[in-house]
């Protein structure tokens, strides 16, 4: 069957995808595919980060993509939980400032008017790299530890399990996250996430759990058959999955887009 115009359009779609992370901020342009049209632009996160800070951080990053490549959409995968476009948490990123921070709003406001969908960080590289069968669950191991959990391709509500109490009242975040990499060594790091691995597979009982985040490739111990390491690049790539979904049930649970332009709050 040959391809309608309308498919064929979404196909062309450029959509600007952004990372935000701990210790860096990412973006690039994505067709519809999730395949990169542009460089990969990075900038350092700032540290201590306000919401306008951030706001104009990324507006500086981003804007030399929007002016050469134009794009229609807008995706923001952001450390921390997420819920209709603004940000209730940002444990690695700033204090109670963030909370109810319209962040994609604001965002627009200063590069452009497109559509943009805002998703937790580990949830948006999930969408790039599941495979839309059964349990699958991702860990990112970065500043801190993210998680997702997708069910047949379909987004489940976000759970902050990095929050939760892992090993003498420490978090997820504190055992296994870059500051207790740094203090404890990567060689007890690794026994750590291992550990790790073990209690994720008795508590979420998944059929693939996917690894990513910058400290994935510190990883030195023998990984399970159902355990894969994802690329860094795929908090970037997802960002196309966010509009252009593989499937219905993948479709589920994704934010409304905001549309119209904002003002700090």
């Amino acid at each position: 069957m040959a391809t309608s115009r309308k498919e064929a359009a979404s196909r062309e779609e450029r959509i600007l995808a952004i990372d935000v992370g701990g210790t860096g901020l990412k973006a690039a342009v994505l067709d519809a595919d999730g395949t990169m049209k542009s460089e990969r632009v990075r900038v350092p996160t700032p540290h201590p980060c306000a919401p306008e800070q951030l706001v104009d951080t990324l507006a500086k990053l981003v804007q030399p993509l929007v002016d050469e490549h134009h794009p229609a959409l807008m995706s923001i995968g952001f450390p921390g939980v997420v819920r209709d476009n603004r940000i209730l948490t940002a444990p690695n990123i700033g204090d109670e400032s963030w909370r109810g921070f319209p962040l994609a709003d604001n965002l627009i406001a200063r590069v452009g008017g497109m559509p943009v969908r805002m998703i937790n960080d580990a949830e948006m590289q999930g969408l790039a790299a599941i495979e839309g069968h059964g349990i699958e669950f991702v860990l990112t191991l970065g500043t801190g530890a993210g998680t997702a959990l997708f069910r047949d391709g379909e987004l489940m509500p976000h759970l902050e399990l990095a929050h939760h109490p892992v090993s003498k009242g420490r978090t997820y975040d504190q055992y296994i996250g870059n500051a207790a990499r740094e203090k404890a060594g990567n060689k007890r790091w690794n026994r750590r996430v291992e550990k790790v691995l073990g209690i994720l597979a008795s508590l979420v009982n998944y059929d693939k759990l996917w690894i990513g985040g910058g400290n994935a490739s510190r990883l030195t111990f023998e990984l399970p058959p159902n355990v894969a390491i994802v690329s860094n690049a795929a908090g970037i790539e997802g960002g196309a999955s966010l509009w252009h979904p593989r499937s219905v049930r993948e479709s589920r649970q994704l934010p409304e887009p905001s549309r119209k332009k904002g003002a700090f709050k």
